[in-house]
């Protein structure tokens, strides 16, 4: 299996937008949507590509558009077609995009990323690639309708690599 982050970019060829069926911008409008607004929402983002099949995103974001003390951070994020979870795809993708994105963006010092408390695959994901985990966010985020706590990971620049 090979895996590749390959740029999000629209063509006039309809082939060039290819989606595992699985993938949760499955429906072309939808994934032609994202992938538009990619520009406004994120700093770096990356499709997740197995034998060049994109089946999820990665992206980071920035805060630096609202809050000028923190333009040397972002906030990792990423989503994969649920077929592919518990294969190491993800780990996998954060350390190439850990990788990828301080080397393109030589401003960032520090990656970090926010998960639910109660989703221990994304925490392992995290722990793998490499990330630290430095603590509980309590009833930070609403998600589904209630008040979560997320846990924060971050991997600096200057940490090592795996």
């Amino acid at each position: 299996m090979r895996l590749s982050l390959i740029s999000l970019e629209l063509s006039g060829n309809s082939n060039s937008f290819n989606l595992s069926p699985n993938f949760a911008l499955g429906i072309k409008d939808d994934g032609i949507n994202f992938i538009q607004n990619i520009p406004t929402k994120f700093i770096w983002c990356r499709a997740i590509c197995l034998n060049d099949r994109a089946i999820g995103c990665i992206s980071l974001s920035s805060h630096s558009k609202h809050d000028e003390t923190r333009k040397k951070s972002a906030e990792l994020g990423y989503v994969l077609a649920s077929k592919y979870w518990g294969k190491g795809i993800v780990t996998r993708a954060v350390k190439q995009a850990v990788k990828v994105a301080f080397g393109e963006l030589p401003h960032l010092e520090r990656i970090e990323a926010l998960v639910d408390v109660q989703n221990i695959g994304s925490q392992r994901v995290l722990e793998k690639a490499g990330f630290q985990r430095e603590g509980l966010l309590r009833k930070y985020i609403l998600l589904k309708g209630k008040t979560t706590d997320m846990f924060i990971f971050s991997f600096l620049s200057t940490d090592p690599q795996l």
